[in-house]
């Protein structure tokens, strides 16, 4: 495992050889799991489908997956090679339906994917579950195109088992925006409050989200990833979905974020992800995580606007 030369001042998440070989030992791989295994708080590495063979149907309360999109991608040595529309959905049924097995009778699903994928896991989902929403998030990051637009959008398929069932904490992803116009009704804040801050609106979350913040250099949950979810993304899911206590279920567990960000927020985890070096990541965050529970943008409770108030989660 190549160490890059970083500047001072860069976060990025690094291991160093001492580590090495403490985080293996807390890897399951198909040299020491077995069906008796405790999967709980665990990290699995090895191939998803193999991997599924050893985990209870109905184990998850929520499932958060974050697969390979239809794009050419070299994930650390793996590489995953866009196909057609056609070939994608044939991916998509290799593992897709025996990953539903393991949500619970009321569980939720999330699962996400960009503009040319997006119709591909539509169709999945629909054959599993009953869809209930689309969120879609700003994903400011990016290089510019010149023969298109540039793609500053990513979507989340919400699912259930059950829509007569299932959990949803809407108090738990309340957002607090900056209130330009104050209005007063006799001399008072009308459904806002002056802060030392600023002055401030709890409000309910839409589906269209534009306050979240790609990782990058200077942000200590940032990884070599090439494609790692934002923690307070997650949160969000995760805090609406799921209770204390609940079992989060990543198959696509890249560098750790669902497991790391369910820990903190005092959820149960367990993730399966076929890179060892990914896997490594995740177990050092898992185990900064001991001691560091902040979120970037989630503070007091709420979720705050990109570069306002708390949002730095400290």
């Amino acid at each position: 495992m190549e160490k890059k030369e970083r500047a001072a001042n860069n976060r990025t998440l690094t291991l160093e050889p001492e580590e090495i070989e403490d985080l293996k030992s807390r890897l399951l791989t198909e040299s020491n799991i077995s069906a008796e295994t405790d999967i709980v708080n665990r990290t699995l590495n090895g191939d998803i489908l193999k991997m599924l063979e050893f985990t209870p149907d109905g184990f998850a309360d929520l499932i958060i997956i974050d697969p390979p999109y239809n794009l050419s991608k070299n994930f650390n040595g793996m590489k995953f090679a866009s196909r057609s529309q056609e070939g994608y959905d044939e991916y998509l049924a290799t593992w897709f339906p025996a990953v539903c097995k393991k949500l619970k009778s009321n569980g939720s699903l999330y699962i996400c994917g960009d503009w040319k994928c997006t119709s591909s896991l539509q169709r999945a989902v629909e054959r599993e579950l009953t869809v209930l929403n689309r969120i879609t998030w700003q994903r400011e990051k990016g290089r510019g195109a010149k023969s298109n637009w540039k793609n500053g959008m990513e979507d989340i398929w919400f699912a259930v088992k059950n829509p007569a069932d299932y959990y949803f904490d809407v108090e738990a992803v309340k957002m607090k925006r900056k209130v330009l116009a104050p209005y007063k009704a006799d001399g008072k804040p009308k459904d806002w409050d002056e802060e030392s801050e600023g002055n401030f609106r709890l409000t309910y979350p839409s589906n269209f989200w534009d306050d979240i913040s790609v990782p990058f250099w200077s942000m200590p949950e940032n990884t070599d990833h090439p494609t790692q979810k934002p923690e307070k993304l997650y949160a969000k899911l995760i805090l609406a979905s799921s209770r204390p206590g609940d079992i989060v279920f990543d198959p696509f567990l890249g560098s750790g974020t669902a497991s790391v960000v369910a820990k903190k927020l005092g959820r149960r985890f367990c993730g399966i992800e076929q890179n060892e070096e990914y896997c490594l990541w995740a177990e050092k965050r898992l185990a900064l995580a001991e001691t560091d529970k902040s979120i970037q943008g989630y503070s007091d409770g709420v979720f705050w606007e990109r570069n306002s108030g708390k949002w730095q989660g400290k």
